[in-house]
C-alpha cells in the first residue's frame, strides 16, 4: 500500500502558476497519448512489460489523489470509491490488473478531471508552500514518466504514432540529417560529487545524498553508438557468437531467439529496415541505436573492444569542466551539459515532439564542456553501474519509487530520451531497468578500455 506518512523533504518553493501549468500540461499529454488507444482496446494484451490502458489511466488519477489530496490536504476519499483497491500499483500485482472491476472510461476520465480540479483549487496565489511544491512536482513528474511509457508501449504493440500537436513555443527540434560524430574525448580524473544537491529544484530520493567518489582519467565517446556501428556487429555474427556474451546475456538472447535488435529486419534487397510505431523505414545509419538491452550493449562493447561507462564517469562527462590548464577537473558542476539554462530544442531532443531520434551529430549547442553531444535527450544511455543506493539513502514520500528495486539486478541509465519531458531531465537524474529490457528508449555510449 502506498504510504503518505513520511514527511516531505525540503524543496524550494515554486510559483503556484508554474505548478498549475505543469499539472495541466502533463494531463494534456497523457490524454493525447491515450485517447485513440482506449478506442481500440481498454485492456489490451496481457504482457509483463505493459499495463492495461484503462488501468494505467486510472492509476495516474489515483497517484495525484493519494499523495496530494489525501496525504497533503487531508481530503476524504470521495472522488472514486475504492480507488486504492483498483489503482494502487504497490499493492496490486501486475497480472491482476486485467481482472479488476474497473470503472468505465467515462468514470475514469471524470475521476482524473475531478482530482486535477481539486488540486488546482488548492493552489494559493503567489508561491506554493515547500510541501505543496514537493508533492505537486512528485505527482506531475510521475505522470510524465508514465507518458514516456505510453510512447514506448505504442512501439511495443505496433500502434500508430500519436498526434501530439505542436509545441506551444512553436519551436520543434531540427530534423535535417547531421551525420556521425566519431571519436573520444579525454577526461581527467578527480573527485566528483555524484548525485543531486540542493541546487536542483526537485530531487528524487535515489539521487541523494550526493556521494563523493574518485574517478580515474578516462576517454568517452563524443556520441552514442549509431545504427551503422551496431549493424556492423550484427553483420559480423555478433548475435551468434557465444564468446561475446555473458552467461546471463547469452541465455536471454537464446530465449528471445534474437538475430539482431528487436525492431530490425532486412527488406527484399537485403537492406536493414527499422519499425517505428506501425511503419517500417530504411535504417537511418547515423541515428543512435535504440531498443537494445544492457546485455546487447555489453556484447557490442566486447566485440568492439570498448566498455560501458560507470554512472560516475557518465556524470563527470556531462557535468564537469576542466581547470584552465586542462589537467584536472574544475570544482563547479553544471545541472545540464551546456550549463544551467533549461533545455530547449536547440540543445536537446526532449519532450516527444519529434516522435523519434535525431542523428548523433545534431544539436551541437547542447555539447558538454568536454564536447560530448546529446548527453540529454535522443536515447537513454546504459551504464555499467548496478542501481544501488548512495550511502545515507532514505526513502521519501513515494517510498516504493527506489527502495524495492535496489536488489533486483537493475542497471542505471542516464540522460533521458526523445520522449522524456525536459522538466524531468538533468545530469544527475537516474533511471533504472533490468538488463533484459529492450522495449525502452535505451541506447548506449562507450568508453575506451
Amino acid at each position: 500500500m502506498l504510504s503518505t506518512t513520511l514527511s516531505t523533504p525540503p524543496t524550494p518553493p515554486r510559483a503556484a502558476d508554474d505548478l498549475a501549468a505543469m499539472l495541466i500540461d502533463a494531463r494534456q499529454r497523457s490524454l493525447a497519448l491515450m485517447h485513440d488507444i482506449l478506442d481500440a482496446r481498454e485492456l489490451g494484451p496481457r504482457l509483463a512489460i505493459v499495463n492495461p490502458p484503462l488501468w494505467e489511466l486510472g492509476h495516474l488519477g489515483f497517484f495525484h489523489d493519494h499523495f496530494a489530496l489525501r496525504g497533503l490536504h487531508g481530503l476524504p476519499d470521495y472522488r472514486l470509491a475504492g480507488a486504492d483497491r483498483l489503482f494502487d500499483s504497490s499493492s496490486i500485482a501486475h497480472d491482476d490488473r486485467w481482472a479488476l472491476p474497473l470503472p468505465s472510461r467515462k468514470q475514469t476520465l471524470d475521476y482524473l478531471s475531478r482530482v486535477q480540479q481539486a488540486m488546482l483549487e488548492r493552489l494559493p496565489n503567489g508561491q506554493a508552500s515547500t510541501a505543496q511544491s514537493y508533492v505537486y512536482q512528485l505527482t506531475t513528474l510521475h505522470e510524465d514518466m508514465h507518458g514516456e511509457a505510453f510512447l514506448y508501449t505504442r512501439q511495443t504493440l505496433g500502434d500508430p504514432a500519436p498526434d501530439l500537436g505542436t509545441p506551444a513555443h512553436g519551436q520543434a527540434p531540427e530534423d535535417s540529417p547531421a551525420g556521425a560524430l566519431p571519436g573520444d574525448v579525454a577526461i581527467p580524473g578527480g573527485r566528483h560529487r555524484l548525485g543531486s544537491d540542493e541546487s536542483v529544484p526537485f530531487r528524487f530520493d535515489n539521487e541523494k545524498p550526493p556521494m563523493e567518489v574518485e574517478v580515474a582519467p578516462f576517454s568517452i565517446a563524443r556520441a552514442p553508438v549509431t545504427n551503422a556501428e551496431f549493424a556492423a556487429f550484427v553483420e559480423d555474427g555478433g548475435y551468434a557468437r557465444r564468446e561475446l556474451w555473458s552467461e546471463a546475456g547469452w541465455q536471454w538472447r537464446e530465449r528471445q531467439a534474437l538475430r539482431g535488435p528487436i525492431y530490425w529486419c532486412r527488406d527484399n534487397h537485403g537492406h536493414w529496415e527499422e519499425r517505428c510505431f506501425d511503419r517500417w523505414w530504411p535504417l537511418a545509419p547515423h541515428q543512435p541505436i535504440v531498443h537494445v538491452s544492457w546485455h546487447e550493449a555489453e556484447a557490442w562493447c566486447r566485440w568492439a573492444g570498448r566498455r560501458l561507462p560507470s554512472e560516475a564517469e557518465w556524470e563527470v562527462a556531462a557535468s564537469r569542466e576542466t581547470t584552465d590548464d586542462g589537467t584536472s577537473l574544475a570544482p563547479a558542476k553544471q545541472r545540464f551539459p551546456w550549463g544551467d539554462a533549461p533545455p530547449d530544442a536547440r540543445r536537446a531532443n526532449l519532450d516527444g515532439w519529434r516522435l523519434g531520434r535525431l542523428d548523433v551529430a545534431a544539436l551541437p549547442e547542447g555539447d558538454s564542456a568536454f564536447g560530448c553531444r546529446q548527453m540529454l535527450g535522443n536515447v537513454w544511455e546504459w551504464t555499467a553501474s548496478p542501481f544501488a543506493p548512495f550511502p545515507g539513502f532514505e526513502p521519501e514520500l513515494y517510498r516504493d519509487y527506489s527502495a524495492p528495486w535496489f536488489r533486483e539486478g537493475r542497471y542505471v541509465l542516464r540522460g533521458g530520451a526523445w520522449a522524456t519531458r525536459s522538466r524531468l531531465a538533468h545530469n544527475s537524474y537516474r533511471n533504472f531497468f533490468t538488463p533484459e529490457r529492450n522495449d525502452t528508449l535505451a541506447g548506449f555510449r562507450t568508453c575506451a578500455r
